[in-house]
């Protein structure tokens, strides 16, 4: 079930605790965001608002990475071998597991993930599953929240969905780099180019490699999909989980690269856009959009509001115009 907020949580407290780096924050801050009440929600946007590039003064440091593709695919024990990788590196990860939602408390339901490998006694990685919300295979508002105020603390934040549905959109809106996982024999060019993936991802991964001619020969079909879209620079890149693991340097490296050549700034301001409106629309439905003259409106009165600002704040301003 999800866990209730504490109401005594001292909202300054916890914003100045995941500044100064404390990573030991991260089961407090992802409490506060996914509660629900009234009083929650005003101090959930009350942090986020700490935690904004307009109050740091720049975009959190941390890489937002989304991690998505079907069911069964190896994205956990992917994860797990991406996890220990950068830990190796010294580098803070955090990972959010988005999980289908239960009708009844409307939390995740598979609880802490526990079929990512983990040390527990290794401080530097954070695992929580959450909530996909209402939409299938779509994130709830809290995950797209912790994904920004946690990438003020952590070097690496990742968001790990399972690609039906929704979630390849929003985690595409989310992320600053988004990897797609496919397994050998998933299909040909024709199937990869329906099923409409080759769209999202910055880089497309291959896993169970040491299955040998047949993981080399979906590497070839995806590379082939990307040609015939004129994407001949999304890397693909295929990688084994099993002992011992080949191909995690090799996707390491393509993750930080994709991200090195982003205008960064550009890319997080439209994903502050998208999710304030996704919040104002799921809230307030399509009524509300109309008041704000549809998409289009309420995107013009995103830009004219501070860059800087967080989501929790464009969200609000977006609010009050439309019930004004």
């Amino acid at each position: 079930m999800r866990a209730p907020a504490d109401a005594r949580v001292d909202v300054d407290a916890l914003a100045r605790r995941l500044r100064d780096g404390d990573l030991a924050a991260a089961p407090a801050v992802l409490n506060l965001l996914e509660a629900r009440g009234e009083a929650d929600r005003e101090r959930s946007e009350a942090l986020q608002t700490a935690l904004s590039p307009a109050a740091l003064g720049h975009e959190p440091p941390g890489a937002i990475i989304g991690v998505t593709g079907p069911p069964g695919v190896g994205k956990s024990s992917l994860l797990s071998r991406l996890a220990t990788a950068w830990r190796t590196d010294d580098r803070s990860v955090a990972v959010l597991a988005v999980d289908p939602s239960s009708r009844r408390s409307g939390g995740a339901l598979l609880g802490d993930r526990a079929r990512i490998e983990r040390d527990p006694a290794d401080s530097g990685l954070f695992i929580r599953s959450t909530a996909a919300g209402d939409r299938l295979g779509g994130l709830a508002p809290a995950t797209r929240a912790a994904a920004s105020v946690l990438a003020v603390a952590f070097d690496v934040v990742v968001i790990e969905t399972v690609g039906v549905g929704q979630s390849e959109t929003d985690v595409a809106d989310l992320a600053d780099t988004v990897a797609v996982v496919v397994q050998p024999g998933a299909g040909d060019v024709l199937q990869f180019l329906k099923a409409g993936i080759m769209e999202v991802p910055d880089v497309l991964v291959v896993t169970k490699a040491d299955l040998g001619r047949t993981a080399q020969r979906t590497r070839a079909d995806l590379r082939a999909a990307l040609r015939s879209l004129g994407s001949r620079a999304t890397p693909v890149v295929a990688v084994s989980s099993a002992a011992p693991p080949t191909g995690v340097d090799e996707l390491m490296a393509a993750l930080d690269a994709h991200r090195a050549s982003l205008d960064l700034a550009a890319r997080r301001l439209d994903s502050r856009r998208r999710a304030a409106l996704a919040e104002v629309h799921a809230e307030l439905g399509d009524r509300g959009l109309r008041a704000l003259g549809g998409r289009r409106g309420a995107l013009a009165s995103l830009e004219g509001l501070d860059p800087m600002l967080g989501a929790a704040s464009l969200a609000r301003a977006l609010r009050e115009r439309a019930l004004s």
